[in-house]
């Protein structure tokens, strides 16, 4: 029980505590801070406290900081645990955020899963697994791409796919990762999806790809990584004004870089440029369509150079 003198002091250290944690304190902390369970109630029924997990609280306002939920989730998990699953695959944009439950994995521990949070158990996560990001622990982008392997998530081929756009994985990486991880659940999953994208997702072996068919089928060839009104476009035919862009987010993208590519799109055609994309698939499985669409294009320009200008 706290008397008056000291309840401001107590208010006071909770919110400290509360700063540093996006606005969070547990049960224990506030025990720790003076608060018995009957004060708890009282501060959560005048509107001081608000209940977020099982022992986790917001201090004061409902408002949540944009990582409020997995910082609550590890404080109601407590040590050795960290975000994992898609809810690490979020956090890392290798997958957009749905505000479902949030995946927390801890290390030899009984922690039970509640309403709005999912706990893993593991009894092997390393400091190689291990990655802060916006001051939280999360997972590795490897351990994560595991994780979702292992459970048979659906967005685990999206993950895959923005976690080599966005660089998150050094060369051979996951590969070791699955080398160490043998006979893991999952991991006949990821080797497949490694296999099915053996042509690479990096932007020399794009380019390399891309030269091949242009040449192959007698094109001019075109400018590669050229600047254009503010921008590095892929490929660019400056008489024809006809940009090609690799595009991972027509299947697998995330909210940020589709938005900023839209954007980049908008300005070149505004300058009059026609822009195609053509994603990582197509390039791969699809190098005659893909040819026949800039072969058109191309004749397109072609023809629009050769009317008379009035």
């Amino acid at each position: 029980m706290v008397g008056r003198a000291g309840a401001g002091t107590v208010t006071a250290r909770i919110a400290g505590t509360a700063t540093r944690q996006q606005g969070l304190v547990t049960r224990r902390q506030l025990h720790e801070h003076g608060l018995d369970d009957s004060a708890i109630k009282r501060r959560v029924a005048n509107g001081t406290l608000y209940r977020v997990f099982h022992g986790v609280y917001l201090v004061g306002h409902q408002a949540r900081a944009p990582i409020a939920r997995e910082t609550a989730a590890l404080l109601a998990c407590g040590n050795a645990a960290v975000i994992s699953h898609r809810s690490a695959a979020a956090l890392w944009s290798m997958v957009p955020r749905d505000g479902g439950e949030v995946h927390v994995t801890v290390l030899r521990r009984k922690v039970r899963s509640r309403p709005g949070l999912r706990v893993h158990q593991t009894a092997h996560l390393t400091s190689v697994d291990i990655r802060p990001k916006d001051g939280i622990a999360l997972t590795s982008p490897v351990r994560t791409l595991l994780d979702l392997a292992a459970d048979g998530d659906a967005r685990l081929e999206d993950a895959f796919t923005e976690a080599h756009g966005l660089r998150l994985l050094r060369s051979g990486e996951l590969e070791a990762a699955i080398g160490r991880a043998s006979g893991r659940p999952g991991v006949i999953a990821l080797r497949a999806l490694i296999a099915s994208h053996a042509s690479g997702y990096t932007r020399s072996k794009g380019e390399l790809e891309m030269r091949r068919l242009v040449r192959a089928a007698h094109l001019p060839p075109p400018l590669v990584n050229a600047h254009l009104h503010g921008y590095m476009v892929d490929f660019l035919w400056s008489d024809r004004r006809l940009v090609v862009e690799f595009d991972g987010y027509a299947a697998h993208g995330h909210r940020v870089a589709f938005e900023r590519d839209r954007r980049r799109d908008a300005v070149l055609v505004a300058a009059g440029y026609r822009v195609i994309r053509v994603t990582w698939r197509q390039l791969l499985d699809e190098p005659l369509t893909v040819v026949a669409r800039l072969a058109t294009s191309l004749a397109v320009g072609d023809r629009a150079d050769a009317r008379p200008r009035g």
